[in-house]
């Protein structure tokens, strides 16, 4: 018993040293039981997320109708005046003959286009005068062409169409050379209003592969000459009488014809106008089939001055044996709206 008391108590020294040297290492106690009580979960302590819907109310606002309408209608007018004057003395070492000369053209167009209709209309009206002193007025330009057709849609490209097509002048007009190319000191009338004059019904197929060429292929043309003035039948060199005859002031010809029309810009200021038409009649031999070119070129200098150019040619034994052709250049007003 005595052994083990020292024993026992030599133990409990040694515990008690451990401890209060453990303690001086270490002097603040942390309990970590407590930390882990209050511990900040983020995944379950995040703000709730709150959806509420949003209603919006229909509110009707009046609202004016725009006044817009579908035009199918393009229209197009053009109208030139060329004026050209020239003045000499009596003394004037160089010669030369004071004159004064006027021209003007006139060009309509207008077509209704809404598929599978298409109505063309097209009125081109042109006429010229001159006056050399000493000599009386003489016409330089003279015509009345109006033409209208309408069309149906059959594919992209092709249309069924008929056509009416009128053709004369405005006033009288006169020879003034004999045939041997001599001056004639008593001009003579060699036609007038009406007379001629053309009316022309077709019935065909048109080719338009764009909105500047067209074709039409008249398979059934009618075409009617009328000379109403009879004073020109004793004037006429060689008696044709434009395939009218005489003591007749009418004539019916069947036949193909065949009309192609080009309407093109081809620069910013120059334009181009080209007809052509081809006439072959059934009853008639080969030999009397016309053909007429008509062209205007035109070239803009400024917004309304502008030169123009145009021609006429013509072949047809029923007015002339021989090749017909006329010319003109000009310089004048011209003027396109809209």
């Amino acid at each position: 018993m005595s052994k083990t008391v020292p024993g026992l108590f030599i133990l409990l020294f040694f515990g008690f040293t451990l401890s209060v040297s453990a303690q001086k290492t270490d002097s603040l106690k942390v309990d970590t039981n407590q930390l882990n009580k209050y511990r900040i979960d983020p995944g379950k302590n995040s703000l709730p997320t709150i959806y509420l819907p949003i209603q919006v109310p229909e509110v009707f606002i009046p609202v004016n109708m725009l006044d817009y309408k579908i035009s199918y209608w393009h229209k197009s007018v053009i109208f030139g005046l060329n004026f050209a004057q020239s003045a000499f003395t009596r003394n004037y070492s160089a010669g030369g003959i004071s004159s004064v000369a006027l021209g003007s053209n006139f060009d309509f167009k207008a077509e209704y286009n809404k598929k599978p209709k298409d109505f063309t209309t097209e009125l081109n009206l042109l006429y010229g005068i001159s006056k050399n002193q000493g000599q009386g007025a003489r016409k330089t330009n003279d015509r009345i062409f109006f033409d209208n057709k309408v069309a149906t849609q059959l594919s992209k490209n092709w249309l069924f169409f008929g056509s009416l097509t009128f053709e004369s002048q405005f006033t009288a007009g006169y020879n003034y050379t004999n045939p041997d190319g001599s001056n004639a000191q008593n001009p003579y009338l060699i036609s007038n209003f009406m007379a001629p004059g053309y009316l022309t019904e077709s019935l065909g197929f048109e080719y338009k592969p764009n909105k500047w060429f067209d074709l039409r292929i008249g398979t059934g043309t009618a075409r009617q000459t009328f000379v109403l003035d009879t004073t020109i039948y004793h004037n006429q060199s060689d008696g044709s009488n434009y395939g009218v005859p005489i003591d007749h002031t009418f004539y019916n010809q069947l036949a193909v014809q065949v009309v192609a029309g080009i309407d093109k810009d081809l620069s910013k200021n120059i334009h181009l106008n080209l007809r052509y038409a081809l006439f072959i009649p059934y009853i008639q031999p080969l030999a009397y089939t016309s053909h007429r070119i008509d062209g205007t070129l035109t070239a803009k200098v400024s917004r309304l001055i502008a030169v123009t150019m145009n021609g006429t040619f013509l072949y047809d034994k029923n007015t002339s044996t021989a090749v017909q052709g006329t010319e003109g250049l000009a310089l004048g007003v011209i003027y396109k709206f809209p």
